[in-house]
């Protein structure tokens, strides 16, 4: 019978560096919150049960995070010790208890598994080393045995030229738990009570204490302002891109691109600099994305190509797709193959057939295209009153002139053509020319009005 895991998240802090109203675990790494990150990580070694200790935004980190958690209410933030006191009356008696933190976002599972697995029943304790340790608490040893902890503000000229770090997170038996934490003094500089102290107790106890060191520096590193967020925002993004090129990926310069979400993409994929991937995306075989794209819950077929500069979201591109440079396309807009769209057209909650085109400054919405039909340039589907929306219906093998207005609802039929200019608000027959123009007329006598010459 395997040993209860319980794991305890500490994000109640305030995060003031951060200069935002924003509690500090909501601010996103790879497009998905910091906590929501940890949470992720923290499911994946199937605890018996996850402890979120929250304080400052409580009301909004409960809105924003949808994850199965039992949430711990610090009202006073009092240090890591007092932090994890709070959850304790939610804690199992037996086995042990996990320490993570909601602005820890990089920490992965093979790093806590072996922080889990050196600890056994004992004492836990994830550690680095770094070059410049200023600020953290620094592990003292004695015969190489972890004794101590002592905090950046309490250490003493030695014990600051001590190299080896601590994180932060440990392995604690749930056994010894309650005694140590009601244990903890507040007599320090900051007068908080330090969970680091639970060491030192730990060797009063004849608990051994286990360190185990991390295997790279950002997998323990802790975000308190934005240039922090920035620097483990752009690893996170490194470590993704090498990730993709060894899948076969080809991406034109690994440094300027983003993937914020998932993807999943067949071979012989191409993406040029500046692409951004939101949420769940799909590319086929052999599709290519031009620079300076986003491209947001989309899937996109085989052999298609995204020029630079468009934009995609809640969309799908059949086969073969031709679209943009400066193409948007909005929700609910789904191309069959061979589908065209142009510079400057915006396409949503539009259906396009195989093989039809809208190639330039063009408005297609809530409208439903056949196949082989071609949208003459400056086209707009006038969907909406200001109230309500209404459909267009274009039938297969159209041909709109260009500049029609298509006053919504109203229905073109198979191979009907519209003259370029009209202003179309009754059904147009199969197989005939539909137009709506006033005459041209020139006015005679008429003298435009100029401003007065100034000099």
């Amino acid at each position: 019978m395997s040993t209860p895991l319980n794991i305890v998240i500490l994000a109640a802090g305030k995060g003031t560096r951060m200069y935002s109203q924003l509690p500090k675990v909501l601010h996103e790494i790879g497009g998905r919150s910091m906590l929501a990150r940890v949470i992720s990580t923290a499911q994946s070694l199937n605890p018996e049960r996850i402890c979120v200790v929250i304080g400052h935004g409580k009301e909004l980190v409960r809105q924003r995070i949808n994850a199965d958690v039992t949430w711990v209410e610090q009202n006073e933030q009092l240090g890591t010790g007092h932090a994890v006191k709070t959850a304790l009356p939610h804690l199992s008696p037996h086995g042990r208890t996990l320490v993570l933190y909601g602005d820890v976002p990089l920490t992965d599972s093979q790093t806590l598994q072996a922080l889990l697995d050196t600890a056994g029943n004992e004492v836990g304790l994830l550690t680095d080393v770094l070059a410049k340790p200023t600020g953290y608490g620094r592990i003292i040893r004695e015969n190489g045995q972890v004794v101590a902890i002592v905090e950046e503000k309490d250490a003493n000229a030695a014990q600051k030229a001590i190299t080896e770090t601590n994180t932060g997170m440990f392995v604690l038996p749930n056994a010894r738990l309650a005694n140590w934490l009601n244990a903890l003094q507040s007599n320090n500089a900051q007068g908080e009570y330090y969970l680091t102290d639970v060491i030192a107790l730990a060797n009063a106890d004849g608990v051994a204490v286990h360190p185990q060191q991390v295997r790279a520096s950002h997998l323990a590193a802790g975000v308190n302002n934005k240039q922090q967020l920035a620097e483990l925002e752009r690893i996170f993004q490194r470590e993704q891109a090498e990730a993709l090129l060894s899948a076969g990926i080809t991406l034109r310069d690994p440094a300027r691109f983003d993937l914020r979400g998932s993807l999943s993409h067949g071979q012989d994929v191409v993406l040029d600099v500046n692409v951004v991937l939101e949420g769940d995306v799909v590319l086929g075989d052999g599709v290519k994305i031009g620079a300076n794209c986003v491209i947001r819950n989309a899937h996109i077929g085989a052999g298609s190509r995204i020029a630079p500069f468009s934009h995609l979201e809640n969309c799908s591109v059949g086969r073969n797709g031709r679209i943009g440079p400066f193409a948007r396309l909005r929700p609910q807009a789904q191309l069959g193959d061979d589908v065209h769209i142009g510079n400057f057209v915006e396409v949503k909650n539009t259906v396009m057939g195989t093989g039809s085109k809208a190639n330039h400054l063009t408005y297609l919405g809530d409208a439903d295209v056949g196949e082989y039909s071609n949208i003459g340039a400056g086209t707009i589907t006038c969907n909406y009153d200001g109230v309500n929306k209404f459909k267009t219906t274009i039938g297969s093998q159209v041909r709109i002139g260009s500049g029609t207005m298509l006053v919504a609802p109203v229905s073109v039929g198979d191979k009907a053509t519209t003259g370029a200019g009209s202003v179309i608000t009754k059904p147009c027959p199969a197989d005939k020319l539909t137009l709506s123009r006033s005459r041209q007329t020139t006015i005679e006598g008429w003298v435009r009005p100029e401003k007065p010459d100034t000099q």
